[in-house]
């Protein structure tokens, strides 16, 4: 198994600066965050070069945007964005391409997933190098995107049967839904390309303030929430056979996220590498 980090926590950093500093903290690749550190399709190449050239393999390109979005101008704008650099990546022999389903509010359940599995089929149609698109399981703000929990992931691949279709799996969005990451992997093990190693710390007093919908939740660095770490990697590796990365997704406050020190954010992501590694 190999470690990574995703570059939007240093957001306020240029990418050449990040890669050197990931080389010599030991991680062994980076999940680059194309909004921050790349912007334009064409950037693409540059910011691979530059993790390569540094030592460091590009384990995922992540690109945020709704996919279903409501306004139509909005939807194609993030489609054709995604398309291109879904071009860029396979080009460049990047493994895979995070996105994000969204949901269109304005249509039924069964019309969302028509629409997400339609543009996804066409979409790895053009797949010519190996590269897979992921889907990373947050919800959303408004807590409803499809396809991002075991429901939705039966539902969607059931529609889009090809194996280039997968999951950068993280199991601190399901830890507050009331979801044993466990037996998901058990029944999602060969989806699972990345791991969002990320975990959540739930405050289950809160709830009685702020019910289920509220944020009873914080997310955390790994070792500092709910997750036997240990245990959940092995039984990646065991039972789904997983030897990729695990991607560290920093958004733990008491390490700097979003916008504090860049030393705690770095002595964060040093903390929670140890924690991997061991």
């Amino acid at each position: 198994m190999k470690f990574a980090f995703y570059t939007t926590v240093f957001s306020d950093l240029s990418f050449e600066e990040v890669a050197g500093w990931a080389k010599g903290a030991g991680f062994d690749g980076v999940e680059i965050d194309f909004g921050r550190h790349i912007r334009e399709p064409e950037n693409t190449a540059t910011a691979v070069g530059i993790a390569r050239e540094t030592g460091l393999e590009v384990c995922a390109i992540t690109l945020f945007g709704n996919l279903l979005d409501r306004d139509a101008d909005a939807r194609n704008r993030t489609r054709n964005r995604v398309t291109e650099v879904f071009g860029e990546a396979t080009r460049l022999n990047i493994p895979a391409l995070v996105v994000f389903p969204g949901r269109n509010e304005s249509v039924s359940e069964e019309q969302n997933y028509e629409d997400i599995s339609e543009f996804f089929e066409g979409l790895l149609a053009t797949e010519k190098g190996g590269t897979k698109v992921l889907i990373e399981n947050w919800p959303g703000m408004n807590k409803n995107f499809v396809a991002t929990t075991p429901g939705g992931w039966r539902r969607l691949f059931f529609l889009v049967k090809s194996p280039s279709l997968g999951l950068e799996f993280d199991p601190s969005h399901l830890l507050w839904q009331g979801i044993d990451p466990v037996p998901v992997v058990r029944e999602f093990g060969s989806r699972i390309q990345v791991v969002h190693a990320k975990d959540a710390k739930l405050n289950r007093d809160r709830i009685q303030d702020v019910g289920y919908c509220g944020n009873w939740w914080e997310y955390r660095l790994p070792g500092r929430g709910e997750m036997n770490w240990r245990e959940f990697l092995g039984l990646l590796a065991r039972e789904a056979g997983f030897s990729g990365f695990a991607s560290i997704e920093h958004e733990d406050r008491e390490f700097g996220w979003p916008e504090g020190a860049v030393d705690a954010r770095k002595e964060g992501l040093v903390r929670a590498l140890a924690v991997l590694r061991g």
